[in-house]
């Protein structure tokens, strides 16, 4: 499923400065103007259409994305596939001239209610388009847990991986939840989810910005 639409709204941007590598960065400064982020793509269990969205920061800082049907379980009512949810992201993200980034960090929130002897899983990860994908990492949650919960991955500064200058690549964002019932009873349900009880937080990408040279 391909889905193609404008998600921040901002002046047009130009294209990237000729392709070299980037100069040294400075994360405290950020692009003038306004980026923008398009979803090229949409693909997973955990966002069927329609229930994925994405909204640039109009400071730069960072991108979110919000789900509303992201939900895995395990236990009574649930069905041999419902224990885990992924979702697939292909973004377009529009910077001004002159600037490169990278993901520094990535926060993840959701809500989660696992029985004792249950436990659930967060899995991330993200890399541009014909390059390396970083790690994946995982966050686990052991019941009984009936809260909402929070996950945060950073890479260290030397290990940031930019965008190309003056290449327009795609960034994909990988997530996925699993929860098992472990040693809890086949009765009783378990589940986590990629938002909030009240809908009011949202997985947070924050940009680290650096210029490239020749600007």
């Amino acid at each position: 499923m391909v889905l193609r639409r404008k998600l921040a709204v901002g002046t047009a941007v130009a294209a990237l400065s000729a392709l070299a590598l980037p100069a040294q960065a400075d994360t405290a400064t950020y692009p003038p103007g306004r980026i923008t982020v398009d979803v090229v793509g949409v693909n997973g269990s955990g966002c069927p259409q329609g229930t994925a969205s994405v909204a640039a920061a109009s400071d730069n800082t960072s991108f979110t994305v919000t789900y509303s049907n992201y939900l895995a379980q395990a236990g009574a009512g649930s069905s041999g596939t419902d224990f885990r949810k992924n979702c697939q992201l292909a973004l377009q993200i529009h910077v001004p001239q002159g600037f490169t980034y990278a993901i520094a960090r990535a926060d993840y929130r959701g809500f989660a209610h696992l029985q004792r002897g249950a436990y659930g899983q967060e899995r991330a990860n993200y890399y541009f388009q014909g390059m390396a994908q970083t790690a994946r990492t995982a966050h686990q949650f052991n019941g009984p847990y009936s809260d909402n919960w929070q996950a945060s991955d950073q890479t260290d500064y030397a290990d940031l991986v930019f965008a190309p200058c003056g290449e327009e690549r795609n960034l994909n964002v990988n997530t996925e939840l699993r929860v098992y019932p472990g040693s809890s009873s086949p009765q009783s349900l378990s589940f986590m989810s990629m938002d909030s009880t009240d809908g009011s937080v949202s997985t947070v990408y924050h940009f680290a910005w650096k210029e490239c040279p020749g600007v």
